[in-house]
């Protein structure tokens, strides 16, 4: 059975020179749903020499149940998000590309724990309401273990519990 999947592009901006400490400021603008139109390949949009904005387009986007609790996690935040994850070129710092789009706070975690750039931009209600559901379909929380009071256990069980050996206190 396929995977729920939408495609989608992701505009980026770029600002020249918007304080003495950098020469270039990047910022993911919006992401939409893909467009016949939008082709397949990069392209500038605008550049006027102090805002140039690119279209990445053609991002395929599909959900995994593997990844239902990260979905649950951006839901439940109060603003669903887009989490893209994006490159400064090495060859040239006034470039950068989109590399991949998530709707899971999880693997927007494991990127960053990557040291890589990712911003987030606000999920459209209609791709709200989508992920809603596939989240309530595949999301099943872990079911909480009751711990026993400290007091219910034996002492011979604290004891091993603490990683203490026989009766004796630590010296």
């Amino acid at each position: 059975m396929p995977r729920p999947c939408v495609e989608v592009a992701v505009v980026l901006e770029r600002e020249a020179s918007p304080n003495v400490w950098e020469d270039w400021r990047f910022r993911i603008v919006e992401v939409v749903e893909q467009q016949e139109a939008f082709g397949r390949e990069p392209r500038l949009l605008h550049d006027d020499g102090r805002i140039a904005r690119w279209m990445f387009p053609a991002f395929r986007l599909e959900l995994f149940r593997d990844e239902a609790e990260g979905y649950y996690l951006n839901l439940s935040s109060g603003q669903p998000v887009w989490f893209v994850m994006w490159r400064i070129d090495d060859e040239d710092p006034s470039r950068a590309t989109v590399e991949q789009v998530s709707l899971s706070y999880n693997e927007a975690g494991r990127w960053l724990d990557a040291q890589e750039r990712v911003d987030n931009v606000p999920l459209q209600p209609p791709l709200v309401a989508w992920l809603q559901a596939y989240t309530a379909e595949h999301y099943k929380p872990e079911p909480k273990k009751r711990q026993r009071p400290a007091s219910f256990v034996s002492p011979d069980a604290r004891i091993a519990h603490a990683g203490l050996k026989g009766d004796k206190a630590p010296e």
